[in-house]
């Protein structure tokens, strides 16, 4: 399926991160079983208790402070080597640009970076130690610079993405629910035009139906056997 592909996406989502040791979101032990995502991840939640969002995360920063790129990631990084290679993250963990990958589409934001809610200056979060950390410049509030509950993707980064969609010919949808919108019908994108789906997933999602190939488990372990397999072609390629 790979064989004659020139462009190849990766849409990834929390799952991919599982294994660095970052919890995800949706699964029964996932982290909105336990909070609430409106008091923690909204604007509304962020208006009515700055203090506690930035508890929430600073205490999220800490966690993937300490996590490393997988073997997925570096797996995605080492593609490169044979294909186009875009990747699309719903992820604010930063992990694939560790990893190394070059085309890195960040959806959701970094957990890294945070900007004034009135100036829109930009800051490092791990420098920020105030409680509720204030703008030097203007003196606003400064916040995650990530996309929460009810607020818009970047038009900019957005249509970035259908650019890259519409000439991708395979995508790799790995660890994402696939309920999220408007991600959830970026694979959809990608085979009206005639591309091809490949999953990789713990669990069933509603994209599993239709994905042209589904790999039930690990993304570790998958992405390797698949990159071990890219590798085992091109030897026998470059020997015929």
């Amino acid at each position: 399926m790979l064989k004659d592909c020139k462009h190849v996406t990766f849409l990834t989502g929390a799952g991919i991160s599982k294994e660095s040791g970052i919890p995800t979101f949706r699964d029964k032990d996932g982290y909105w079983s336990k909070y609430d995502p409106m008091k923690l991840a909204s604007p509304q939640g962020f208006l009515e208790n700055p203090a506690l969002v930035w508890e929430w995360y600073r205490h999220r920063l800490k966690i993937i402070s300490s996590a490393r790129p997988n073997q997925a990631h570096e797996a995605i990084k080492e593609m490169e080597k044979y294909f186009n290679i875009t990747v699309i993250t719903q992820n604010i963990d930063n992990l694939h640009i560790e990893a190394g990958s070059t085309c890195v589409l960040e959806l959701h934001g970094n957990i890294f970076r945070s900007r004034c809610t009135q100036c829109d200056s930009k800051f490092d979060t791990s420098l920020l130690k105030e409680k509720i950390p204030r703008c030097p410049k203007c003196g606003g509030i400064i916040r995650p610079d990530v996309v929460w509950f009810g607020e818009m993707l970047n038009e900019d980064l957005l249509k970035r993405c259908y650019e890259v969609l519409t000439i991708t010919d395979a995508i790799f949808v790995i660890g994402t629910s696939n309920q999220v919108y408007p991600a959830a019908g970026f694979p959809l994108l990608v085979k009206q035009h005639g591309g091809k789906i490949i999953e990789i997933n713990l669990n069933n999602t509603p994209l599993s139906p239709i994905a042209d190939v589904f790999l039930q488990g690990k993304a570790t372990l998958w992405m390797k056997a698949i990159l071990e397999k890219l590798k085992e072609w091109k030897n026998s390629m470059s020997l015929s």
